[in-house]
Parts: C-alpha cells; sequence; structure tokens
C-alpha cells in the first residue's frame, strides 16, 4: 500500500491491517508528528475525524489513543495510536491543529479519564459534573451504573434482587 510505505518513512512503526493503516506514535512526539501529517502536500491529513481510547487493565500501557485521520485532498486514511499509562493518563491537547479535537477530547477524557494538557475547556461533556469515576473503563462495574431518578436509585443489574 503506498500510503503505508510513505508513512513508513516517518513513523517506522506502521502497519497494515485489513487495508487500514496504522502508525504508533509517542505521546511526547504525537504533536509534532501531527503537524507533520497534515503540512506534507503528499499526505495533508487535514480532518481528525475522530478520536478516542480503549482500556486495557493490567497492560502497560492500559490505556491506547487512536486518533483518525483523513486526507479531503487524496482520500485516504491514516491512524494513529498512543500508548498512556495508568499512572499518567495524560496527552497534549491538539485542539491548536485540529479545532475537531475539542469535543473528541473532552469526550475521551469523560469517559476515560484521560487528560488533555494545554486542552482550553477540560470539562466533562456528557456526564454530570459531579459524576464519579470514568464508565467506559474496564474496571467500572458491570451491569451498567446507579441510576438516579427523582430521588430514586436503581442500582445495576448485577446487584439487583
Amino acid at each position: 500500500m503506498e500510503l503505508a510505505t510513505r508513512v513508513r518513512e516517518r513513523l517506522p512503526e506502521t502497519i497494515v491491517a485489513r487495508d487500514e493503516v496504522t502508525s504508533v506514535v509517542a505521546r511526547e512526539d504525537l504533536v509534532e508528528v501531527l503537524g507533520s501529517l497534515r503540512e506534507d502536500p503528499e499526505l495533508a491529513f487535514d480532518l481528525l475525524s475522530s478520536l478516542t481510547a480503549t482500556d486495557w487493565p493490567g497492560r502497560s500501557p492500559r490505556f491506547w489513543l487512536s486518533y483518525e485521520l483523513y486526507s479531503v485532498a487524496h482520500r485516504h486514511r491514516l491512524r494513529l495510536k498512543v500508548g498512556v499509562d495508568e499512572d499518567d493518563p495524560r496527552a497534549p491537547s491538539v485542539t491548536a491543529l485540529y479545532p475537531t479535537a475539542d469535543w473528541h477530547e473532552r469526550e475521551t477524557y469523560d469517559f476515560y479519564g484521560v487528560r488533555f494538557d494545554g486542552h482550553p475547556d477540560l470539562r466533562r461533556i456528557l456526564l454530570p459534573d459531579d459524576w464519579e469515576g470514568h464508565p467506559l473503563r474496564k474496571t467500572e462495574e458491570l451491569g451498567g451504573v446507579d441510576t438516579r431518578f427523582k430521588g430514586a436509585s436503581v442500582p445495576p443489574v448485577d446487584r439487583r434482587t
């Protein structure tokens, strides 16, 4: 795949699986790499279409951030993955390069607890401000979370009698 060959020149940890190109980048190199991928006219990754995380408890790194990039000019895609340790769940914000990262970073913070240094307004986006925990972490209770409704509480499925 031609895209993989071009990307691999910069990012040696690049693979192709199911016709998708994925590269692994160190957290401290993320902003520089994204900037170069965006500015290179042959690659021109001008759109961050998605940003999310996966949680792998018991592994190091525990969290993997996944940045889905798209080039409008060339109509090709690239996934960048960044590992983030459980002891320091943070990454640099990329909102200055990609304004769409604003809400994606807030959602990832809300659901996984990964902080984005330099984000202009990092706060919960979907859950209430006083919510405790991060519901998409695999260490959260199975079966859901307590549901509060007009003063009543419905426990998670695995704690109902």
